[in-house]
C-alpha cells in the first residue's frame, strides 16, 4: 500500500496558497488582498515560506496517511 497523504497535502496546499488565487500577503495596496489574481515577487517569497511551514507542520509533527489500493 502506498501513503498517499503527502501528496494529497502537498497539492491542496499547493493550490490554496498560490499567490493571489485565494489572498496575497504582501499585496500591491494593501497588506492583504484577497482573489486579485496578482502576484509579486515578495509575494511567492511569503507564499512559498507558508507552504513550507504548513507541509512541515502537517507531515512531521500531524502525520497525514492516507491509503489507497489494496
Amino acid at each position: 500500500m502506498a501513503d498517499w497523504g503527502p501528496v494529497f497535502m502537498a497539492v491542496i496546499l499547493f493550490i490554496l496558497l498560490s499567490p493571489g488565487l485565494l489572498f496575497q500577503v504582501p499585496g500591491r495596496s494593501r497588506f492583504i488582498e484577497f482573489g486579485n489574481f496578482q502576484t509579486s515577487g515578495i509575494s511567492i517569497l511569503v507564499h512559498s515560506i507558508i507552504y513550507f511551514g504548513l507541509l512541515a507542520i502537517f507531515l512531521l509533527a500531524v502525520h497525514v496517511h492516507m491509503y489507497i489500493g489494496y
